[in-house]
């Protein structure tokens, strides 16, 4: 089976009707074809499921939220009271409090959260088990502390934490009260948190001293004074010790209460009952241009989301261990923190990607007993790059599934997990957004696994390929596009009252259909590629963020007069990102320069996104607006013809763009 550049696309994993009438999604289609009276198939097929879910989302939504005991008993008619593009209107009346259903599981069976650190990796330390009471009883004390400190249903609590317990405490804590949560990684800088929080003025601060990564420690009590004195709204830190016991902050703004403190006295959580649409959580888009936007979902709309990716595609079930690397500054903490709501163990993992050798998520998979095992497409890659066999080094017998994300899973890669890890597992590659909370093209155990493609649009996502004229495309790429209203979009973006910014970075150019900034094709077999990004957002491992930061990083310093940053997908799957310099007059581009450019990047925006190279040019070309020229630059070095990748008409300075054609030529793009 060919792809349309005439490259086989090899079969690695093929569904059997026994194994796909043992999935929860057969359970859930058996019971819409009892209730709805829809012929799905026998064995039942992915395709009629999806175009039954697509062209009838009322019944599909009401058929999930009574499913899933979200909100049962929910007739057709009060599921979509409005269905336009920005602004579709979900269950109107409604009360759903999402802490409320994570915390639903009262099983003794298997805790609730199973903790790893870097020391638990190298053999210092053990896992440490949470049970669902104590996470309760934690949770319950936290918002009782909050209620105490005054916060009240919209304000902000802020976390600047890694993926440890306190931060999911934290997080279900604010939830339970109706506070709107949001947090960074501590990785970030100064002044790439500020750009977050500033916007959204925080009442409570939660922040950790310190982290550890890839073996070293990293105090952040400096920073954490910074964003105190930088945050007149905050009125209370709340300091969780990772570095320093027993130690809190000194002076500065607002009071200070322990961790210990705010969660001592344990007791079961209040929630408030919530309308559907409530403000959950404020997650930040990459900062293309200007600061990051605080995009804000609601919790009606994460609640069923989740309970369709977790439990219908990724077939996660009670008692499952669940798995995915990530960052609290990547929506896929947020994910794999939703999976408590389907009844599952939430394996957190608080350190480097690779530490202490690159399988460390393979070896923390076979510790832990993880039987869905989430990461990033550019971790397995490096596995395979390092000639690494998982499967021969480790007991991967509970691991059902793999997820991969953040950017596209080569073909190669494909075959080295079915080599090298486990011949049987499903592995699934899947293709979302912080902007939905969800994926949009994803995995299913209902389908084969191809080499090098997602398997197809997820259940109720209108997914498309269009072409530049609006015109859907199959065989070539178009521009990934949703024309149906999904029930985690955006309520709004913070800041924004009359919804402007929300419009143009989703609806334009064509109003009342999604642009998400893929590129996609869809295969004459119904299969999925993406191919990155069609914007110059920074995606490096998952984590996306914004020219606009690194830029803020670099342009203080004197001996820069202009710069451009590229995230470039290659085609084997890597991921090139160059900084190209244009310097003062009398400058030049000397180690000491670059490693004060790499300083800057790696302190003051983040250091997940040093670049690669930094390089200097003759000049920056701009628009004629003056926005720098970053896609079509990032398109010449993908290997698009010059001609097609710049208008030289709407370049300040075309001669500019010719040395970024003869690099791309030499670097070997063309």
């Amino acid at each position: 089976m060919p792809d349309v550049t005439g490259n086989a696309r090899e079969v690695l994993w093929r569904p059997t009707p026994e194994s796909i009438g043992a999935t929860r999604l057969a359970e859930f289609a058996a019971r819409v074809q009892q209730r709805r009276g829809v012929d799905l198939g026998d064995p039942l097929g992915y395709d009629r499921l999806w175009r039954w879910s697509v062209e009838h989302l009322d019944r599909f939504w009401a058929e999930v939220a009574d499913w899933s005991g979200a909100l049962p008993g929910v007739p057709d008619d009060r599921v979509l009271g409005r269905r336009d593009m920005p602004g579709a209107e979900w269950f109107p009346g409604a009360t759903v409090n999402y802490a409320e259903q994570a915390l639903r599981s009262a099983s003794d069976a298997h805790p609730a959260l199973v903790a790893v650190t870097e020391e638990t990796l190298a053999g210092d330390a053990e896992p440490v088990e949470i049970s669902w009471a104590e996470l309760r009883g934690r949770v319950g004390a936290f918002a009782a502390t909050l209620r105490r400190l005054g916060v009240r249903r919209g304000d902000r609590v802020a976390g600047y934490l890694p993926n440890v317990p306190e931060a999911v405490v934290a997080f279900l804590g604010a939830a339970s009260i109706g506070a709107v949560w949001s947090s960074c990684a501590p990785d970030f800088g100064t002044r790439s948190v500020l750009d977050r929080f500033a916007q959204i003025e925080p009442t409570v601060l939660v922040a950790v001293d310190g982290y550890r990564f890839n073996g070293r420690p990293h105090d952040r009590r400096e920073v954490v004074a910074e964003l105190r004195a930088a945050l007149p709204s905050v009125r209370t830190t709340i300091a969780v010790p990772r570095l320093f016991p027993g130690e809190l902050p000194d002076g500065g703004p607002g009071e200070v209460l322990a961790w210990d403190d705010a969660v001592a006295d344990e007791q079961e959580p209040e929630f408030e009952p919530l309308p559907f649409d409530a403000p959950l959580w404020i997650v930040y888009s990459s900062g293309t241009t200007g600061l990051p936007k605080g995009i804000v979902h609601g919790h009606g709309g994460v609640v069923l989301e989740q309970w369709k990716q977790l439990a219908l595609h990724g077939d996660v079930r009670p008692g499952d261990r669940f798995y995915w690397y990530a960052s609290t500054a990547w929506i896929m903490w947020n994910i794999a923190t939703s999976a408590l709501l389907v009844g599952a163990t939430v394996v957190v993992h608080d350190g480097a990607p690779a530490y202490p050798a690159v399988d460390a998520q393979f070896a923390l998979a076979a510790r832990t007993g993880v039987t869905y095992l989430g990461t990033s497409a550019g971790y397995l890659t490096a596995c395979e790059k390092a000639g690494i066999r998982p499967g021969d080094t480790h007991d991967l017998s509970r691991v059902r599934a793999i997820g991969s994300t953040g950017s596209p899973l080569p073909a190669s890669t494909f075959s080295w997990v079915y080599d090298a890890v486990r011949s049987d597992v499903f592995l699934g590659s899947l293709s979302g957004g912080t902007d939905v909370a969800t994926g949009f093209i994803g995995s299913s155990l209902l389908l084969p696994v191809t080499a090098g493609e997602l398997q197809r649009p997820m259940l109720a996502v209108a997914a498309a390929a269009w072409d530049e004229q609006g015109r859907p495309v199959v065989g070539e790429l178009g521009e990934l596009v949703v024309t149906e209203p999904m029930p985690s979009m955006p309520l709004y973006f913070w800041a924004d009252p009359d919804g402007t910014r929300y419009r143009e970075a989703y609806f334009e150019p064509w109003p009342g259909v999604w642009r998400h900034g893929d590129w996609l094709e869809i295969t004459e077999r119904g299969t999925c590629v993406i191919t990155g990004r069609s914007d110059s957002t920074l995606n490096r491992g998952g984590v996306r963020m914004g020219t606009a930061d690194i830029y803020a990083a670099v342009e203080p310093i004197p001996e820069i007069a202009d710069c451009v940053v590229l995230g470039v997908e290659q085609r084997d799957g890597g991921y090139w990102m160059p900084l190209f310099v244009q310097l003062a007059a009398g400058a030049e581009l000397t180690d000491d320069l670059v490693a004060r450019i790499r300083e800057a990047i790696r302190t003051q925006a983040s250091p997940r996104h040093v670049p690669d190279e930094v390089i200097a040019v003759p000049a920056v070309p701009h628009t004629r607006t003056g926005k720098r020229l970053e896609v079509p630059l990032k398109r010449l070095f993908q290997g698009v013809d010059p001609q097609k990748a710049v208008n030289t008409g709407a370049v300040d300075d075309p001669a500019a763009v010719d040395h970024y054609v003869a690099l791309a030529r030499e670097r070997g793009t063309r």
